[in-house]
């Protein structure tokens, strides 16, 4: 079980639950063709966005295995909502956790997401006891990948053609780090 400390407060972020304040500056971002290109979702109207939203407000701590928790990056210096975090508890028996991240684009190439992620790993490993925790991107996604390298993850997989995504064959990579390997001072 999880309930993170809110709010997270890095040198440049806080990391927050989200609330229904967030719509505006969500949708910002949650509604570009470009942000959703690799992700499992199109981009997203203002209803749809609304409903993710709603959701995300209700994953704001970790209970049981195949939760899922959502975190709001703000930056501190304007509390602007710049990024969406999620940690999902994939396995309590073989403490398996997986990272996501979604920034704006605005924002990306400041390590932004470096910062907010490193977070996600804390939580996971110190908080939670996990024992390993992966991320998967589109083998197109070179941002994703660049980001969890910077991270210390390691590319375990590179799954070519499989699955349909979003009507064509598409390419999976997986990078993972185990807690061994992480590093709280990183």
């Amino acid at each position: 079980m999880l309930k993170p400390p809110y709010p997270i407060e890095t040198p440049r972020l806080s990391l927050r639950p989200f609330t229904m304040d967030d719509l505006d500056e969500l949708y910002s971002f949650h509604s570009r063709p470009d942000v959703a290109r690799y992700l499992y979702w199109d981009a997203r109207t203002r209803d749809e966005t609304r409903a993710a939203l709603e959701t995300k407000i209700g994953q704001a701590e970790l209970l049981k295995d195949g939760d899922a928790l959502n975190i709001a990056v703000e930056l501190r210096e304007t509390g602007a909502l710049i990024g969406d975090l999620s940690l999902f508890w994939r396995s309590s028996e073989h403490r398996q956790g997986e990272i996501g991240f979604v920034f704006h684009p605005a924002y990306h190439g400041r390590g932004l997401a470096t910062e907010a992620s490193r977070e996600i790993l804390r939580l996971g490993f110190a908080g939670l006891g996990l024992h390993r925790i992966y991320g998967r991107c589109d083998a197109r996604n070179t941002a994703s990948a660049r980001l969890m390298e910077r991270l210390g993850m390691r590319r375990e997989a590179h799954f070519v053609e499989n699955e349909m995504f979003k009507g064509e064959w598409g390419e999976e990579l997986v990078y993972a780090m185990l807690q061994r390997e992480w590093s709280p001072a990183a």
